[in-house]
């Protein structure tokens, strides 16, 4: 400590004589001043962090996909990656990072700080559109692929990897590749719904057995309202029940008319548990329109 202080009072009377040290000091070294300054930590929140086995060594991978230009991209990764890496010293032997990009003209300006970290073994950098040919690709990369395809060859890449999901992977890994499929699909047309999406793609797998499905039943049970809503309709809370009703209504066939809206809230608490059973037997709008005019 008394180091610390000794070469404090050092470098503040003759801030230059650090430059001495350097093999190639600024032009301005005269001009430069000593200080020593606090550095109040950031909330950081690390997009993506792969890590080895609990109990084993190995080094610890940090991910950054970045699909629009951030000209402090690498300021952010290296600031938040190092904190992380520093703060868990002692369960990582070493460190790697991997930033995926659209193309080359995503990535930041200004490289120049960084330069030596990024040529270095320790950095990937990976541009998407240089890849190589969508088709030849395996099969995981060339779904990152397909985020980047144009609208007007989406729908023919998508069926074709499907096809190969069919081909190439069996039982639920195929099936999770045809979820994430039909989700980068929906990401590129908005403006058609879930289920005209899976007609596109030639789908046939049961809506039931998608993580869309699992995703709107997990959030009927952190309402309290599992099995068909079941328990929102014993405990009473139809407010509950129209308002999730209506939110998976919309994502599955977009924006319901006003006719159709006035229905659903109109709807017993028994019909409301009802459609809740129901609402993915329905293939069209008719369908759901036809449900309706039954209960009226």
């Amino acid at each position: 400590m008394k180091r610390d202080s000794l070469f404090y009072t050092f470098f503040a009377r003759a801030p230059a004589a650090i430059f001495e040290l350097l093999p190639n000091p600024p032009e301005n070294a005269d001009a430069y001043r000593f200080d020593s300054v606090a550095v109040k930590e950031a909330k950081f929140e690390i997009d993506g962090v792969f890590l080895p086995p609990e109990g084993a060594s190995g080094p610890i991978i940090f991910c950054e996909v970045q699909m629009q230009m951030v000209n402090s991209l690498y300021e952010r990764l290296f600031a938040e990656g190092f904190l992380y890496f520093y703060q868990n010293r002692d369960r990582f032997t070493d460190w790697q990072a991997i930033v995926i990009y659209p193309s080359r003209s995503t990535e930041q300006d200004n490289l120049y700080p960084f330069r030596n970290i990024l040529a270095s073994d320790q950095m990937h950098i990976v541009y998407l559109d240089e890849l190589g040919n969508i088709q030849d690709l395996p099969l995981w990369i060339s779904l990152m692929v397909l985020t980047i395809v144009k609208e007007g060859e989406a729908i023919a890449d998508a069926r074709m990897l499907i096809e190969r999901a069919r081909r190439e992977k069996s039982g639920n890994e195929s099936h999770v590749i045809m979820e994430v499929i039909a989700t980068v699909v929906s990401n590129k047309f908005e403006q058609f719904s879930i289920r005209e999406i899976r007609k596109m793609l030639d789908m046939d797998i049961s809506v039931k057995e998608t993580r869309y499905y699992r995703e709107l039943t997990q959030e009927a049970i952190e309402l309290g309202l599992e099995e068909g809503l079941e328990t929102g309709r014993k405990e009473g809370r139809k407010e509950g029940q129209v308002a999730l009703l209506l939110r998976q209504l919309n994502r599955l066939f977009d924006e319901l008319s006003d006719d159709v809206t006035e229905a659903v809230e109109q709807l017993t608490t028994s019909d409301l548990a009802a459609l809740g059973e129901a609402i993915f037997d329905f293939d069209e709008l008719s369908d759901l329109s036809s449900w309706l005019d039954d209960r009226q």
